[in-house]
Order: C-alpha cells, then sequence, then structure tokens
C-alpha cells in the first residue's frame, strides 16, 4: 500500500519532466507510505514516476518502487496488493519467467509482459498503478474494478500527471485550481464527489475497472474492463437456484475464499470490529482459518457509553468469542476538534463521512498495527441497507403518476420551502412523486444530502446551473443501471448502492483516512471474486443474506449480535458541531440533518482556495 506519482511528456514540444514538481507530488502522500521512497526518469527525461512505501508484502529492498523490468523496457509505480499473486507468479515462471524478488509488484510487470494491458482482468486485490512502456512509448493506468484504490490525473494537452490524491496534484504546482461545478454540484447532492469529477476542473478520477493509455498523441479515452451491472446480471444468468441450506454454504465458501486472499501479508492482519454481523463474520472466519492472536479495534464514543449506540461491549462478546486481542479506543468532542483541522487535510475530495475511520484508524497505528480487515461493502452485497426496499417499492409505487407531465414538479412547489417545514415533512418529501417514479430519481431521494431545487439556497446560481447540466445526477445513476441482461430489483439496488455510495464515497474515505495514518485497510466484501462466487440477487434477497453471513464462521456469532436491532455505525458529530456553533445540542438528532450540517461545515473549509492541497 503506497502513494504514487508520475509525470510524461507525451508531445515533444512539452518541457521535461521537472524534479522538483514530481517531489512535491510525491511527499505531500508521505503518510501514505512511510517506510521508503523513490523516484524514477527515463533516459530522455520525459518520464518520471514518484513512490512512497508502505511495505505490506516483501519488506525487502526488492520490493522498493518505482521498480523495473530487468531489460530495463518496462517501468511502473503501484499502489495496493494483489492476493494472487503467488498464483500468477508460478503461472509465469511455469512459462520461464524468472523473477528476482518476492513482490507482488514484480509480478505486475512479467503479467504485462506476457499479457499486455489486459492483464487487469487476472489481478484479485486492490490496486492503481502507472506503467511505462519504453518499446511501445506508452503510459497505462489502471485502477481494480470496484474502486478501492483511487487514481487522479490531469492534462494540459501536453503532459499528463496522475498521482493517488487529488492533492498531490495541485501540490505539484503545475494542475490549475479551477473549480468545477459538477463535482461542487455532486458533493452538495450526494454527500460525496462523484466520479470521474472532483472539485477541480483540470484533476480527473480515474474511474473504477477501467485502463488509461497515453501515447504520442496524448490520452485516449478510458477503456472500461469491469462493470458491476453486467456482472450481477451475468450472476443471475449463471447461478443455480438450489435450496436454502445449499445456498448458505455456497455463501460461506465465498467468504472463506475472499478472507483467505485478503491475509496474504508478511506482517500481522488485524480487523476493525464493530457490534455489526459483518466485521463479526470476518474475525470468526479468520479464526476458521487459523489466524491466531489478532488484534481487534474497536471505536467508541464517550457520549454513547451506556447507551445501544455503543458498540464495544457487544463487539468484546465477539472478540472472546474467537480469542482475539480486543482494543477499544474512546473518542471525545475535545479530541475530533484538535484533529479536525488534520482530518479536513488528509480528506483528499469533500465528502460526509470518514469520521469513524480516521479515528478507528488512528488507534491501529497507535496498536502497531498496519493492515486491517474492514467489514465494508457487506451490505452493499446483501441488501443491508433499507435502499434494498424502499428504492423499489417507490418505483413500483409511483410509476404511474411519474408519467402524468408536470405532476410531480407541480406538488414539490407546492410543497417546497416554508409550506413543507409547517407541515413538519423533511425538505426531501417535496420530491416524492417527481423522483420517487424512477428508478435513478428514488435512489437520489433515498441518498441525496441536498435535492436539486435547494442548491439555490447554498450555492451561486451560476454554479447551480452549470453543474447540475455537466453533472446531469439522474442520466449518470441511470447510467450505473445499463447491463448486456436484465436486472433484478435486489441487484438494481445492489448495483447503485455499489457502484455509487461504496465506491465514491466509503472507499474514498477508507483510503485517505486509513492511509493519513499509514494503516491498510482490506475489504474482502468488495471483491469481484467473491461477488461471482455468491449466489444470485435473487436468492440472496429470499435467503435473508444477512443473517447467513453470522452462520458463516465454523463458531456462528452470539445471538446478541445475530439479533440486535439494526442502528449503523453512528458518531455525535452532528451534535459536537453545534455545541462548537453555540447552537443547542438534539439528543437524536435526525442523520440527515446531521449529514447536512457535516456538508457545511466541510464546504466552508475552503476547497477551492490557496490551502486545498
Amino acid at each position: 500500500m503506497c502513494g504514487i506519482a508520475g509525470i510524461h511528456a507525451y508531445l515533444d514540444v512539452a518541457p521535461p519532466v521537472d524534479r522538483g514538481e514530481l517531489l512535491r507530488m510525491t511527499e505531500r502522500m508521505a503518510a501514505r507510505g512511510p517506510d521508503g521512497s523513490g523516484l524514477w526518469f527515463a533516459d530522455d527525461h520525459r518520464t518520471g514516476f514518484g513512490h512512497r512505501r508502505l511495505a505490506i508484502i516483501d519488506l525487502s529492498e526488492g520490493g522498493a518502487q518505482p521498480m523495473q523490468a530487468d531489460d530495463g523496457r518496462l517501468s511502473i509505480t503501484f499502489n495496493g496488493e494483489i492476493y494472487n499473486y503467488r498464483e500468477l507468479r508460478a503461472e509465469l515462471q511455469a512459462k520461464g519467467r524468472i523473477f528476482t524478488s518476492e513482490s507482488d509488484t514484480e509480478v505486475l510487470l512479467q503479467l504485462y509482459a506476457e499479457h499486455g494491458a489486459g492483464m487487469v482482468s487476472r489481478l484479485r486485490g486492490m490496486f492503481a498503478f502507472g506503467l511505462w512502456d519504453a518499446a511501445k512509448r506508452t503510459l497505462l493506468l489502471a485502477r481494480d474494478p470496484l474502486g478501492i484504490k483511487p487514481l487522479y490525473w490531469a492534462d494540459d494537452g501536453w503532459t499528463v500527471r496522475f498521482a493517488s490524491q487529488a492533492k498531490a496534484l495541485l501540490a505539484g504546482g503545475a494542475v490549475p485550481r479551477d473549480p468545477d461545478p459538477a463535482g461542487i454540484i455532486g458533493f452538495h447532492l450526494l454527500g460525496s464527489v462523484p466520479e470521474p469529477f472532483t472539485v477541480w476542473r483540470s484533476v480527473h478520477a480515474l474511474p473504477a475497472g477501467t485502463t488509461l493509455t497515453v501515447d504520442a498523441t496524448g490520452p485516449r479515452e478510458p477503456l472500461r474492463y469491469y462493470d458491476v451491472a453486467s456482472a450481477l446480471a451475468e450472476r443471475s444468468a449463471s447461478g443455480a437456484r438450489g435450496d436454502a441450506a445449499g445456498a448458505r454454504r455456497q455463501l460461506a465458501a465465498a467468504l472463506h475464499d475472499s478472507v483467505r486472499h485478503h491475509l496474504v501479508a508478511d506482517v500481522p492482519v488485524a480487523v476493525f470490529l464493530s457490534a455489526g454481523l459483518d466485521s463479526g463474520a470476518l474475525l470468526g472466519t479468520m479464526a476458521d482459518l487459523g489466524a491466531r492472536n489478532v488484534s481487534a479495534v474497536t471505536l467508541a464514543f464517550s457520549e454513547f457509553k451506556g447507551l445501544p449506540l455503543d458498540e464495544a461491549p457487544l463487539a468484546a462478546e465477539v472478540a472472546a468469542r474467537y480469542g482475539a486481542r480486543h482494543v477499544v479506543r474512546t473518542v471525545d468532542r475535545a479530541e475530533f476538534e484538535n484533529d479536525l483541522p488534520a482530518l479536513l487535510d488528509a480528506m483528499d475530495l469533500p465528502t460526509i463521512d470518514g469520521i469513524n475511520i480516521w479515528f478507528v484508524a488512528k488507534a491501529a497505528r497507535e496498536a502497531g498495527i498496519k493492515v486491517a480487515l474492514s467489514g465494508l461493502g457487506a451490505d452493499e452485497c446483501f441488501g443491508g441497507y433499507p435502499s434494498f426496499k424502499d428504492v423499489p417499492r417507490s418505483v413500483h409505487w409511483l410509476r404511474l403518476l411519474s408519467w402524468v407531465p408536470g405532476l410531480g414538479a407541480l406538488v414539490r412547489r407546492g410543497l417546497s420551502g416554508a409550506i413543507a417545514a409547517g407541515l413538519g415533512l423533511h425538505p426531501k418529501a417535496a420530491g416524492v412523486l417527481q423522483y420517487g417514479g424512477s428508478w435513478e430519481g428514488a435512489y437520489l431521494l433515498r441518498r441525496s444530502v441536498y435535492m436539486p431545487w435547494e442548491l439555490d439556497e447554498l450555492l451561486e446560481p451560476e454554479v447551480v446551473q452549470k453543474g447540475l447540466r455537466r453533472l446531469a445526477p439522474l442520466s449518470r445513476i441511470a447510467a450505473a443501471l445499463q447491463a448486456g441482461k436484465p436486472l433484478g430489483d435486489f441487484d438494481r439496488v445492489a448495483t447503485l448502492e455499489t457502484s455509487l455510495y461504496m465506491r465514491n464515497q466509503l472507499l474514498r474515505d477508507a483510503d485517505w483516512a486509513g492511509m493519513a495514518h499509514s494503516v491498510e485497510i482490506r475489504v474482502p466484501y468488495v471483491d469481484p471474486f467473491f461477488l461471482a462466487a455468491l449466489p444470485s440477487g435473487e436468492v440472496l434477497a429470499a435467503l435473508g443474506a444477512k443473517d447467513a453471513v453470522a452462520e458463516a464462521p465454523t463458531t456462528p456469532l452470539p445471538d446478541s449480535i445475530r439479533y440486535r436491532r439494526k442502528t449503523g455505525f453512528s458518531t455525535p458529530v452532528g451534535r459536537w458541531l453545534r455545541e462548537t456553533a453555540g447552537e443547542p445540542s438534539q439528543q437524536g438528532i435526525d442523520f440527515s440533518v446531521a449529514s447536512r450540517t457535516w456538508a457545511q461545515s466541510v464546504w466552508r473549509a475552503g476547497w477551492l482556495g490557496p490551502t486545498a492541497a
């Protein structure tokens, strides 16, 4: 796990790579790789790579980067872990290829030499890399299928720059800071910035599951090699319909296989443990696979002590059940306020989430942990969100009304503003008829922080107009559902949650918050090989997959966890922010209200100013 950066001057008239710029980009990501750093430049100085190393696999200097092939043709800077690298290495050795290190990075070089850019489909893991092919004079950028590891790039018409962090590109000093209305609107609508946008017009997020090739004429169009909707449709079409017991065995086998792969490391692997099913199942599966002396880290808040929201007591029960060393870290308002400047500086793009990951990663670092498994992604796989019921219900009930021209907009205008407030309705309620009859509209209602008609009160009208036109939020949400084969209701919602909420918010937050503390967060539920091995969405929905996860370990999770009412992970940040602003705190504050409060606080941190990098 690392931080990567690169500059490639693809036009002959472009100036050579500025060593100082590349160094500034690389050093901006120092926390991502405290174990080493390196720079590499091509002989003509028109291509350069930077690297910050967090040593997890092959701790020796043999794993140092940037790395070059023995013949000098290929060079790479790589961020991530390839969990099936040993299998791939054995396959390549059988073809006569010789290795000089034990690193997964060298496997990437050899695999590219054997298969070219198509090698990305062979990789099981999380990754983003830049690879220079001197023979072809091409730069290949690639990102893992589900978007666990980020990769940002910029093109000024003669030079391409890329990095693991958007702020690292800005830190180099050559990338403009002009704002992008689409990214700004995306954050205010959804609480995170949807790829490929950022809040800066010149900085782009390489979409998950794509590669980008840069040749002598510049960047080509990104090429998608993996798509969630198509993968779930294919799984549904090919999956056999067995009995419930068989489906549970299939799920358990898939989880054991995924966790086994995610334990590949040359350092101990811990787990982030909540009072939920998902992380508990990971710990139980680790025990099944022979992992011993596992550290389990749980986050607690002083305000929640003695309340149902306190996860520590139940997490302690799970840790004891599977023989883990339990580390409980308690956070209070004073620590939050003290960490807030550093947290916002590490936050690579604005988001309404990430606070819990910041503090649990901080706790892991304090405990000497470099790698931890997280239950992130299980709710998207197994239907753990209310959206799995709410969105289909909304579409099926309201579809006919949505066909009446102008009815939804008329009702929305009649209910918006003071009228909705007077009736005690949430501001989003005004848009139910206008948006709730389509999949994209119902999902936007479910996941949005603000709705489009509310944005004029927050931003300049010109920004709102340009941003909505450029972002086209409903079309963008609908595009995530396009697949070669039809999707059932469960898989439609799973696709939306995986492709949008999980990718643009949860995974991105796990990356910046974890790496700010030099902690690698691994997510066994976020794995295309795992998704493909599961029963179909229809079977998962009928099975009650969340309960089946609890039975996946040989020793099932305790009943106190299995039958606990789902609350979701909560933080008292909304209350802290209100108290800091001198407003009265509110017990049981609505989650959406807290999200709006935090969104406004994050945006006021000055994303477009000179301190943004």
